[in-house]
């Protein structure tokens, strides 16, 4: 009898220790709740990365004399942007790369796969099966920005999309342009794609330096295909007398980017805008960067031949970088 109570007590003892555990352990489990919520939330946070933040709508400008480098002017030039259909200067930069050593000619067609005519606008309305010559693809690259076209470069030269990318990137490490990765030919919304104003200079400076054969495409500002005229995108190139090129592009992450190659008195600069509102204030804003500069330049051409003036060269983008990675305690 003894025993019986003495066990039913301890019985009771257990229940009620264990009980006051499983109470513990839910107001515990109560109390970090909200806190593993709260976590929660900020790993999914952190999923938008300050890469893809700062690439979202974000303004940056840049004017680089084309021959020598130096840096004329600078806004947030380094700054992670989404290049939208400025990746099509180097879906074109392969191409003309491919033209010159023979594995490309000019007239050659190239066969349409689906994926290229399911390309979603801007596009010329390619179908499956079609035969689209070189030629026509890269007017209507440079006139049109058309995706499918650029697709059908892809697929040529890279075999896919996938390898094109590669390749693309592996040029931009080749060119100096260290902030760039490129994802597909045509500049179609990619989180991991980015690049920006300097690499964008870069590009630009290349493909006139490399390419002075095939250059003189990015001043057409209409094509014809089956019948159809295509009208350009570039209209800082039908406003600007002196004006070449390159690219416009947008989508709605990167804001409307324009790249520009001018030249006027024997000076030739390169200009981009990055993250531009409307196209009008786009170009408006070019347009400005134009003129400014330029004027800058005949003011300090005058200065020099007068033998009066500062005669200190404005820093190269390879100095105006070396220059932000030692501010910034980083290397190269």
């Amino acid at each position: 009898m003894d025993t019986t109570l003495k066990l039913n007590e301890g019985f009771k003892r257990l229940s009620m220790k264990w009980a006051y555990k499983l109470a513990t352990l839910f107001v515990i489990l109560s109390l970090a709740l909200p806190s593993a919520s709260f976590a929660s939330q900020k790993s999914h946070h952190k999923k938008h990365t300050p890469r893809d933040a700062a690439a979202a709508n974000q303004y940056s400008a840049l004017v680089v004399d084309a021959s020598s480098g130096q840096v004329l002017y600078e806004k947030n030039a380094d700054g992670i942007r989404y290049p939208a259909s400025l990746t099509k200067m180097m879906t074109l930069y392969l191409t003309f790369e491919a033209l010159k050593q023979g594995k490309l000619k000019i007239d050659q067609t190239l066969p349409v796969s689906a994926k290229a005519a399911g390309q979603p606008q801007t596009n010329i309305s390619l179908d499956k099966g079609d035969r689209l010559p070189v030629r026509t693809a890269i007017e209507s690259v440079v006139v049109r920005s058309a995706n499918d076209s650029a697709m059908v470069l892809g697929e040529a030269l890279g075999g896919t999309e996938f390898n094109f990318a590669l390749m693309m990137t592996q040029k931009a490490r080749e060119l100096g342009m260290k902030n760039t990765v490129f994802r597909n030919p045509s500049g179609l919304p990619d989180n991991k794609q980015h690049t920006s104003a300097f690499d964008m200079a870069r590009l630009a400076i290349a493909l006139r330096r490399d390419f002075p054969e095939y250059y003189p495409y990015f001043k057409k500002t209409s094509f014809e295909y089956n019948g159809v005229t295509y009208p350009g995108h570039n209209h800082v190139m039908e406003r600007y007398p002196g004006v070449d090129g390159v690219k416009t592009g947008f989508i709605r992450a990167s804001g409307f980017n324009l790249v520009t190659s001018a030249e006027r008195d024997g000076h030739r600069i390169v200009a981009v805008i990055m993250g531009g509102s409307t196209i009008v204030s786009r170009d408006n804003q070019m347009i400005s960067l134009l003129d400014q500069t330029f004027d800058e330049l005949e003011t300090k051409g005058k200065v020099a031949s007068s033998g009066s003036g500062d005669q200190d060269a404005e820093p190269s983008i390879e100095q105006l970088e070396h220059l932000e990675a030692r501010a910034d305690g980083t290397n190269g």
